[in-house]
C-alpha cells in the first residue's frame, strides 16, 4: 500500500485480489467503494480523510452507534486473555442469560458464527422437530445468503437470486404473500411443510411492513397446525426493543434467529428457543444413535471477545435507553425527509419503524403493494441518490434505508437533512426524481 492510498488506489489493489475488488457483493460500486479506516459513535472516515454520517452502522449491528466505549474496553480486556481457544468458557454463560431474560422465546440458547448460520441451524431444528422437510417463507424476507432460504429473497421472484443453488433444494421452499389466508391454502395443499419463516419486521427490515396483526395470525395460525414458527429478527432484535419485536408486540415465536445488535455489533449471531426443540441440540440426550440428534459445530460460535463485547452491551442495552434515543432519531429523520420532499414537490415519502427509515418514490402510499412493487425502483434514482449522498457525506445502508443509532444528535440528523435537502434538488434539476 503507497504512504497515501486513496479510495481509487486501493480499490484498483483490491481488484487484483478479490473477485470485484469486495467481499461483499452490496459493497461493490462504481467507479470504487469507500474505504473506511475507522469510525466513532455516528460518525466515519474514509482513507482519505473524508467525514460521514453514519447511517449503515455496521449493516444495522450498531444500535449503540460505532466504537462504542463499553464495546471497546470489553474486548481490549479479554485480549489480554484470551480471543479464542475453542473451549467453554464462562462469558458464554453470562451472554446466553442475559438472551434468555430478554427474549420470551429463549428458554435454551446456542450461539452460532453469523446471522446466517443462525437461520441455517433454526432450519435444520425445524425439521428436525417436525418431521418435514418443507419451509415456507414469506415473499421477499431476507434470511441470509444460504441455499435453503435464498428462494424468494428477491421480491416477486419464485427463483433463488444467484447460480449454483439446487433446484433438490429450492423445491424445498415455499414462497408466500404476507397473506393469512394464502398461507393456510399453502399449508392444506403440502402437507410437507413443517417449519414457517418470517423477519419479524417484515420484508428487508421493514421496508415492506408486514400487514396489521400479522405476527399474532401467524402464531396462531402455527399453534393450530401444528409447524414451527420462527422469527428472524437478525436486526429487529435488540433494536426495536430490548427483547426485540416479540417482546414489544407480545408474540412468541417457538424459535428467534439473531445477529448483529445481539453481539454488540460483533461477528456472531444466536438461535434462542422453546426448550424441547432446542433439547435437539444437546449431546447427553441422544435419539435413535444420534448425540446430539441435531448436530451443530462452528469453530468461532461464541468467542470470548465476542461475548466480553456483547455482555457490555446487553448492560446498556436492556435499559431501553438506546433503543428510545434512536427511534427518536429515525423519526426525526423521516419527518424532515419528508419535510424536504415536500419542499422540492417530490413525489415520494419517508416511514419506518423503530430506528429505521425508508423511501419510497413516485407514489404516497405503499399501501396494497406488493413487496416487488415497492422495493423495485429505478436504478437511475437509487445510484443517483446513494451516490449524491455519500459524496456530500451522508452514507446510507443500503438502495433507498437506513437506521439510526443512540450515538446520532440532533445536530448530526439536521446537517444530514441539509445534505438530502441538496441532493434531492440535484435530483429534481436532473429530472431524475418524479415531482
Amino acid at each position: 500500500m503507497s504512504e497515501n492510498p486513496t479510495n481509487a488506489s486501493l480499490s484498483a489493489w483490491a481488484h487484483s485480489v478479490m473477485p470485484g475488488g469486495v467481499s461483499h457483493e452490496l459493497r461493490f460500486r462504481k467507479p470504487h467503494p469507500i474505504y473506511i479506516e475507522r469510525a466513532l459513535g455516528a460518525e466515519k472516515w474514509d482513507i482519505e480523510g473524508r467525514r460521514y454520517i453514519d447511517f449503515k452502522l455496521g449493516a444495522a449491528s450498531q444500535l449503540l452507534g460505532n466504537s462504542h466505549p463499553a464495546v471497546m474496553e470489553a474486548v481490549a480486556q479479554q485480549l489480554t486473555k484470551t480471543p479464542y481457544s475453542g473451549d467453554c468458557h464462562a462469558l458464554e454463560i453470562t451472554w446466553a442469560e442475559w438472551l434468555q431474560k430478554l427474549f420470551p422465546s429463549a428458554d435454551l440458547v446456542r450461539f452460532t458464527g453469523s446471522g446466517t448460520e443462525s437461520t441455517m441451524l433454526a432450519l435444520r431444528l425445524g425439521r428436525a422437530f417436525s418431521g418435514k422437510d418443507k419451509v415456507l417463507r414469506i415473499d421477499g424476507h431476507f434470511h441470509g445468503w444460504h441455499d435453503m432460504l435464498l428462494k424468494g429473497s428477491k421480491p416477486g421472484a419464485n427463483t433463488p437470486p444467484s447460480l449454483g443453488v439446487s433446484a433438490a433444494i429450492t423445491d424445498l421452499t415455499v414462497v408466500a404473500p404476507p397473506a393469512i389466508d394464502a398461507i393456510r391454502d399453502y399449508l392444506e395443499q403440502d402437507p410437507q411443510i413443517g417449519t414457517i419463516f418470517v423477519e419479524a419486521s417484515g420484508a428487508n427490515y421493514g421496508s415492506v411492513p408486514l400487514p396489521d396483526g400479522f405476527l399474532q395470525q401467524i402464531r396462531d395460525l402455527a399453534t393450530e397446525t401444528g409447524k414451527v414458527l420462527i422469527f428472524d429478527e437478525v436486526i429487529t432484535g435488540l433494536r426495536w426493543s430490548p427483547g426485540g419485536r416479540q417482546a414489544r408486540d407480545g408474540v412468541t415465536p417457538d424459535l428467534t434467529t439473531l445477529a448483529k445488535v445481539v453481539t454488540g455489533g460483533l461477528p456472531g449471531g444466536a438461535v434462542v428457543g422453546r426448550a424441547d426443540i432446542m433439547a435437539l441440540l444437546d449431546p447427553g440426550k441422544p435419539i435413535d444413535g444420534l448425540a446430539p440428534p441435531v448436530s451443530h459445530k462452528g469453530t468461532f460460535n461464541a468467542a470470548p471477545m465476542v461475548a466480553a463485547g456483547a455482555i457490555a452491551a446487553m448492560e446498556l442495552l436492556s435499559t431501553g435507553e438506546p433503543q428510545r434515543q434512536a427511534d427518536a432519531m429515525a423519526d426525526r429523520l423521516r419527518n424532515g425527509i419528508n419535510e424536504k420532499m415536500g419542499k422540492h414537490g417530490v413525489k415520494g415519502f419517508a416511514y419506518g419503524d423503530s430506528s429505521t427509515c425508508h423511501m419510497f418514490f413516485g407514489g404516497t402510499s405503499i399501501d396494497g403493494m406488493s413487496a416487488a412493487e415497492i422495493r423495485t425502483q429505478p436504478a437511475t434514482l437509487v445510484s443517483g441518490l446513494r451516490n449524491g449522498l455519500l459524496e456530500r457525506g451522508v452514507d446510507l445502508m443500503s438502495f433507498t434505508s437506513c437506521v439510526t443509532s443512540s450515538a446520532h444528535t440532533p445536530e448530526l440528523i439536521d446537517e444530514a437533512l441539509e445534505i438530502f435537502d441538496e441532493t434531492f434538488a440535484d435530483l429534481a434539476h436532473q429530472g431524475i426524481l418524479s415531482t
